[in-house]
């Protein structure tokens, strides 16, 4: 079999990308483990502890694995970049969670397409299928599959789609015929690195850049149980979940292919901040049951929208700051008693009212 038919067969499933990748240790797991050690995966320890070396090897999560099979799915949605973006009176979401939950559709795909194979070789075929949650070095096989270059941001780039895609993997016991990685094309740009505010792409000594997750907006607000340092705070903006700032300036996005997956378009894109401080802990759950928003758990939610009123410099927020100040979760209060200290002497600010997603 030849990784042109692994490209066919994943564009009948759905998949805009796909290519293969031979099942063998990742080039990249030194690197990796240099990363881990210096401490740039802050106190997100699934990828620190035991299951770190897992990543080293496919064949430690399928013994029989020889091929790497790399799918992605585009998740860009027509709507403006953050960076376009400033109505201070709303919040602003991770595009990637404007939709619907995307590990059930991946993998969905993933193992349509493993019992695809299976009819085409045989029941003796092994397969499995992996998303982002398995222990995988899976830009790193998605670039040695042909799916783009790593970029200085860190994320897989598409010359043709840009970078809002999401990356799925099957691993299977027969040999596929592999791609090739393509050149690195971001050159001498800088642009994702000057935009970061909060300074969260450094050079590595030995070539190359790293995110350090305890400067990263997206680790802040998604990964971060407690408070956030309160230095960082101010450049966290009003981001309450995730952060595109990175790949909104990159020039290989100005021209992204836009989706019309159904699971992808905007539910949740830049809702009233002064809406989602009133919101209770079940209407949390019930509004983002299907979103990776419910990641941030719903005092982490409250914090983030705290800290995003702080930033705004709105006044009319006080008096939801006031109510949030007096908060059972003590993070939450803290953080809502920064913010108000943000919006001293702050007075009603005009937006640019335009219309939101959901809520």
């Amino acid at each position: 079999m030849k990784s042109a038919d692994i490209r066919e067969l994943a564009g009948g499933l759905g998949f805009e990308l796909a290519g293969v990748a031979p099942a063998l240790p990742s080039g990249d797991r030194a690197r990796y483990q240099r990363w881990a050690e210096a401490g740039f995966a802050g106190e997100m320890r699934y990828l620190t502890d035991g299951r770190a070396e897992l990543r080293n090897d496919p064949r430690s999560l399928l013994a029989s694995a020889r091929s790497v099979i790399c799918v992605g799915k585009l998740y860009n949605a027509p709507w403006p970049y953050s960076t376009r973006f400033h109505d201070e009176e709303r919040a602003w979401i991770s595009r990637y969670a404007w939709g619907g939950d995307y590990h059930r559709l991946m993998r969905r795909g993933l193992e349509r397409m493993g019992a695809s194979l299976a009819a085409r070789l045989g029941p003796e075929l092994e397969w499995r299928a992996c998303v982002d949650t398995a222990p995988l070095l899976e830009r790193s096989y998605a670039r040695q599959a042909g799916l783009g270059w790593i970029g200085k941001n860190t994320c897989l780039i598409n010359q043709q789609s840009g970078s809002w895609f999401f990356l799925g993997e099957l691993l299977v016991s027969v040999e596929i015929e592999p791609d090739s990685p393509p050149p690195d094309r971001c050159g001498t740009c800088r642009r994702c690195i000057d935009a970061c505010p909060t300074a969260a792409i450094v050079p590595e000594p030995e070539g190359g850049y790293a995110i350090v997750s305890r400067r990263c907006i997206s680790y802040f607000t998604i990964e971060l149980r407690g408070a956030v340092p309160e230095q960082m705070r101010p450049g966290i903006g009003r981001h309450i979940f995730g952060c595109d700032i990175c790949q909104d300036v990159c020039p290989w996005n100005g021209s992204a292919t836009v989706t019309a997956e159904p699971a992808f378009q905007p539910l949740h894109a830049a809702p009233p901040l002064a809406r989602l401080a009133e919101i209770g802990e079940e209407e949390f759950r019930g509004l983002f049951r299907e979103s990776p928003v419910s990641r941030a758990r719903y005092a982490g939610f409250l914090r983030n929208v705290a800290v995003a009123m702080g930033n705004s410099g709105r006044g009319e927020f006080r008096g939801a700051l006031g109510k949030l100040a007096q908060s059972g979760d003590a993070v939450v209060a803290e953080h809502a008693q920064w913010a108000l200290g943000r919006l001293e002497g702050a007075g009603p600010a005009q937006g640019t009212n335009m219309k939101s997603c959901g809520l």
